[in-house]
């Protein structure tokens, strides 16, 4: 059994983490397997974008630290090399985190890497790799001062104590809350909403807000003229689709 579920509903991929007797904590196979899973999706036409969800009541508890045993944990070790986030940076399709409880250390580094977080009211955050002695390797120190400031992000980390679902809200680090019982529901709705999209914009606006994160204005302002200067526009097309969304807005 892989600890991975995987289904697929109107070109949306969903992946959830099932292994709820270890938290959902990721063993190396699943990391491998993870990986090979995005990488086929990224390939796949009729895929238009991921949702990532765990069986509850965890959403992720991060690595699999039983796997180690008594040695040494070495961050150059081949096990740590197979990391969600480097696949997920490498995705070129959105990717929604439905983050449906406890979402812990390496499990909120997975939830950072998406495209952005809903959550339901039972969600929990916190970073526990200080209380155990551990270090972040999947990306945690770069993506969660970038997504709630590095005076949050320091008392995340420093303290470990978690923060619910409201507290997540306000500090911006989920896009919205949802009761818990309705979170795949929305997760579905907006997915299908992204697929609805035009796909090559899709695929130029993830790369332009992934290029200008971090860039100045006036980097980013020159990412977008760049992107667009040899764009073609089919002013038919645009008209129809602009018709049909105003219909639906």
């Amino acid at each position: 059994m892989s600890g991975l579920d995987l289904s697929r509903l109107d070109g949306v991929l969903t992946i959830r983490i099932d292994r709820a007797e270890k938290r959902n904590a990721l063993s190396l196979a699943m990391r491998e397997e993870f990986a090979t899973v995005l990488l086929e999706a990224d390939a796949d036409r009729s895929v238009s974008s991921v949702v990532i969800t765990g069986t509850d009541p965890a959403f992720c508890a991060g690595v699999d630290f039983g796997e180690f045993g008594t040695n040494r944990l070495n961050p150059h070790d081949r096990r740590y090399r197979v990391t969600p986030t480097r696949a997920l940076f490498a995705l070129r399709k959105p990717v929604i985190a439905a983050v449906n409880g406890a979402c812990v250390s390496g499990g909120l580094e997975l939830a950072l890497a998406c495209d952005f977080i809903l959550g339901s009211d039972a969600a929990r955050f916190a970073d526990s790799h200080a209380r155990i002695g551990a270090m972040p390797t999947w990306g945690l120190t770069a993506m969660l001062p970038r997504a709630i400031g590095v005076r949050a992000a320091k008392q995340m980390s420093l303290t470990g104590e978690p923060i619910d679902a409201a507290t997540a809200l306000s500090l911006g680090l989920v896009n919205e809350i949802v009761p818990h019982s309705q979170l795949m529901e929305r997760a579905a709705m907006v997915a299908g909403l992204i697929g609805q999209a035009d796909p090559g914009s899709v695929l130029s606006l993830l790369d332009l807000y992934d290029r200008g994160d971090g860039a100045s204005l006036a980097e980013a302002l020159a990412f977008e003229a760049d992107a667009i200067a040899d764009r073609v526009v089919d002013a038919d097309s645009v008209q129809d689709a602009g018709r049909a969304y105003r219909g639906q807005a």
